[in-house]
């Protein structure tokens, strides 16, 4: 039987394996909202089980967070990843002063929310960032990318929102969003095989928890956000990579590595909904907020390595 390259077709578009079942989600509700209901059991909870199976995906994730991690690779990561949580704050103080917790309602910016911004500029794409480091960069800042990768749940999205004083969270709603990551660090710490068995796991979750919170989306917010979600992802390469590369620079780097964590990762799209499921009051910006996040994933999956390639050549040429 002749095989369909599904897998390979999905992956050849930045972000697929989050982006595609996203869509398919959501063109599903849209076609045959009741189609849930109407199943019910196990297919039912396909479109609606999206929080138990990133619950999941999070312990997996952390088990893949070493902290075994040398002074150079503690600094050079932690230096980024300080730079990824002074943009965040900064964008939560400044929009939160003119949107407050809801998003734009009408006019060209339509749907853009400082929830959608925050969890844009809060997560980097950890597997192109390696990939571009693999390529122009140190073994060591490769390996920062463990210390990064703390940026992923909902934890700091909610954290920085509070910090801009924007609805804030109880203790027990911060604690329970850093917990599963936590658990998994534990885990993959103490025994290295539930590492590789739980870290392996976590991409094949990816499509499933996607697919459900496309099953929640509005086929007509998709419309909506296509240029505000470009200008989003256009927003994030060009404010974040200033302030990661000013970062980079300073701790002893070229520059090279904070363009490369200039991007937003794939599960950061995931972020709106779990932020509106411990606070309602989010639940307006979430709707758009998903979609956003998705395309400034598109959009950065693409900017990066150009602009990345572009200076590591140029900080090449220098050295010379």
């Amino acid at each position: 039987m002749k095989q369909l390259k599904i897998k390979r077709a999905i992956e050849r578009i930045p972000g697929g394996m989050m982006i595609v079942p996203l869509l398919l989600g959501c063109a599903v509700r849209s076609a045959a909202p009741e189609l849930p209901q109407f199943f019910g059991s196990f297919t039912g909870a396909l479109f609606t089980g999206a929080l138990p199976i990133l619950a999941v995906f999070y312990v997996c994730m952390g088990a893949s967070i070493s902290i075994e991690s040398t002074p150079l690779i503690v600094k050079k990561g932690g230096s980024l990843f300080l730079g990824k949580i002074l943009c965040g704050v900064f964008a939560g103080i400044v929009l939160g002063q003119w949107l407050g917790v809801k998003p734009v309602e009408s006019g060209f910016f339509t749907g853009i929310s400082t929830l959608a911004v925050v969890a844009a500029l809060n997560d980097t794409n950890g597997g192109l960032y390696m990939a571009l480091m693999g390529e122009y960069g140190k073994p060591q800042e490769v390996a920062a990318y463990s210390i990064m990768s703390i940026e992923s749940g909902p934890f700091l999205t909610m954290l920085t929102l509070g910090v801009a004083e924007l609805s804030a969270f109880p203790w027990q709603t911060l604690v329970s969003a850093i917990l599963p990551l936590a658990l998994g660090m534990l885990l993959g710490n103490i025994d290295h095989d539930l590492r590789q068995f739980l870290g392996n796991a976590a991409p094949v979750l990816i499509p499933f928890f996607a697919f459900a919170l496309g099953a929640g989306i509005d086929i007509q917010n998709v419309w909506r956000t296509g240029l505000p979600g470009l200008l989003l992802g256009l927003g994030v390469v060009a404010f974040s990579g200033l302030v990661l590369f000013l970062v980079d620079r300073l701790t002893g780097g070229t520059g090279t590595a904070g363009l490369a964590a200039a991007s937003t990762a794939g599960n950061a799209a995931a972020v709106p909904a779990l932020v509106a499921a411990a606070n309602p009051a989010y639940t307006e910006a979430a709707k758009t907020a998903t979609l956003l996040v998705s395309t400034s994933v598109v959009v950065t999956a693409l900017l990066v390595p150009f602009i990345t390639g572009w200076w590591a050549a140029k900080a090449r040429a220098s050295e010379a």
